[in-house]
C-alpha cells in the first residue's frame, strides 16, 4: 500500500524520496516530530494496514497548548497557511488553510517548505543564521563574534526578565524567541570555527538534565524540592571532582561557587552563592541566627571609622540582608526591582504634586517632600482599594 502511495506522489507531485521522506501514521500525527523542510506523507493506519491505537494520545511535549491536541492545529502551526497539500486519490490538491479531517483520514502528501519559510522548525532558525552569515549574507551579521554579542545576550536575558512580571502572555514568546537566536547566533559561529555546533547544545543541555535526576530517569529518590537541590548539588560536586581526575591533578579541584558568573548582578549572584553553600549543608539552622548576624552587621556600619570600613560593612551587611531574603524564600533580585519601581512610581507622584504647585523640587524643604511622599503613597492605597 505504501509503494502506491510513493508511486502517486511521485507522479502527481514530484516526490523525490532521496531528498528525505517521512511517513506520518494520521492517527498519531500530534505525537510525532514533522520536519516541514522534508517531503511528508500522512496516512491513516487502515491503509498502512496497522492498527491505530484506541487510547488517546498525548502531544508531542513541546505542543502542550490546545492547537497541540488537534492534528490539524499541529499542521497549521508548522506550515504556511498556503502551503499546497496533494490529496490521494483526489482530482485537485488544497492548502494547508482549507485542509479538513476528511483530507487527512484519505491521506495527504505535504511537499517541503522552503527553508526561508521554514518558521516553526526548530532548524528554520538555524538556517536563516547561516545565511545572514554567508558571503553575500548581512554586512552587520557578518562582523559579529562571541565578544561584540555578549551586551546583546544580557540585554535580551533582562527584556525576558522584565516580560515575565506579566505572566504567561504572548510578548513573553517574542522575548523568549529574541533570547534564542542569541544562543543560535552562538552556535553558528563556533559551528564556522568546527567547534561545536547547535546539536551539541542539545546534547549537552539534555544529558546533563537526565545526568542530574536521577529520582526521574534513575534509581534515586528525592520526595521534597530540597532534596532535589541537595543532590544536585552532590552530583554537581562529583562532577568537578571527575574533571579534576580528568585532568591528572594538573589544576586543582573546582570550587561549588565556580559555576556562578561574575557577570551576574551582585545581589542575584550573592543569593546563588548562599543557595549552593545551603545545599552543602553550610547554612544556619533557622532564620533566627541570620537575623541575630544582621544586627550585629549594622552596628559594625554604625562603628565604622573610615570610608574604606563603611564600604566594606556595607557590603557585609548587604550579604546578610540576602541571607534574610534566601532564608525567607524571596528572590532579593526581584524584591529590589519591585522597590525600585514602587520609588520610581511614587517619586513621580511627588513630581507632578510639585509641579502642579509651580514649585521645583530643590526649592522645597525636606519636610515638604517627605509630606508629599506621604501623599503618594496615600494616593496608592487609595487606589488599591478602589
Amino acid at each position: 500500500m505504501l509503494d502506491a502511495l510513493l508511486a502517486e506522489a511521485r507522479l502527481r507531485w514530484g516526490l523525490d524520496p532521496t531528498a528525505g521522506l517521512t511517513v506520518v501514521v494520521a492517527e498519531r500525527l500530534i505525537a510525532t516530530p514533522i520536519e516541514p523542510g522534508v517531503p511528508t506523507l500522512i496516512v491513516p493506519a487502515s491503509r498502512l494496514k496497522v492498527a491505530a491505537e484506541p487510547q488517546a494520545v498525548a502531544p508531542l511535549p513541546g505542543r502542550h497548548g490546545p492547537r497541540g491536541r488537534d492534528a490539524i492545529e499541529v499542521l497549521r502551526t508548522l506550515y504556511p497557511s498556503d502551503h499546497p497539500v496533494g490529496r490521494f486519490g483526489a482530482a485537485e490538491g488544497t492548502t494547508i488553510e482549507a485542509l479538513e479531517p476528511d483530507d487527512l483520514a484519505a491521506g495527504v502528501y505535504l511537499a517541503p517548505v522552503d527553508a526561508v519559510a521554514n518558521a516553526a522548525s526548530p532548524w528554520g532558525m538555524p538556517w536563516i543564521s547561516d545565511r545572514l552569515r554567508a558571503p553575500d549574507g548581512c554586512p552587520w551579521d557578518r562582523e559579529q563574534t562571541h565578544a561584540s554579542l555578549r551586551g546583546h545576550l544580557l540585554e535580551e536575558a533582562y527584556e525576558v526578565y522584565d516580560a515575565l512580571d506579566a505572566g504567561t502572555s504572548k510578548e513573553l514568546a517574542g522575548e523568549l524567541g529574541d533570547l534564542l537566536l542569541q544562543i543560535v547566533l552562538h552556535a553558528q559561529l563556533a559551528a564556522e570555527e568546527g567547534v561545536f555546533d547547535l546539536t551539541d547544545v542539545w546534547q549537552a543541555l539534555a544529558t546533563k538534565i537526565v545526568r542530574r535526576h536521577p529520582h526521574v530517569f534513575g534509581e534515586a529518590e528525592a520526595r521534597t524540592a530540597s532534596d532535589v537541590n541537595r543532590q544536585w548539588e552532590r552530583i554537581k560536586q562529583g562532577e568537578r571532582a571527575d574533571a579534576a581526575a580528568a585532568g591528572n591533578g594538573a589544576q586543582p579541584p573546582r570550587s561549588a561557587l565556580d559555576g556562578i558568573s561574575r557577570s551576574l548582578p551582585a545581589l542575584a549572584a550573592s543569593q546563588e552563592m548562599q543557595e549552593r553553600a545551603a545545599n552543602l549543608g553550610y547554612d544556619w539552622p533557622s532564620i533566627d541566627g541570620v537575623l541575630d548576624k544582621l544586627r550585629e552587621e549594622v552596628g559594625e556600619l554604625v562603628e565604622a571609622a573610615t570610608d574604606a570600613e563603611r564600604a566594606e560593612e556595607l557590603g557585609d551587611l548587604l550579604f546578610v540582608l540576602v541571607n534574610v531574603g534566601r532564608k525567607s524564600g524571596i528572590e532579593v533580585e526581584a524584591a529590589l526591582r519591585s522597590a525600585n519601581e514602587k520609588f520610581r512610581r511614587r517619586f513621580r507622584h511627588v513630581e507632578l504634586a510639585a509641579a502642579a504647585r509651580g514649585t521645583a523640587l530643590r526649592d522645597m524643604s525636606f519636610d515638604e517632600l517627605d509630606a508629599l511622599w506621604d501623599a503618594a503613597k496615600a494616593f496608592e492605597r487609595g487606589e488599591a482599594h478602589a
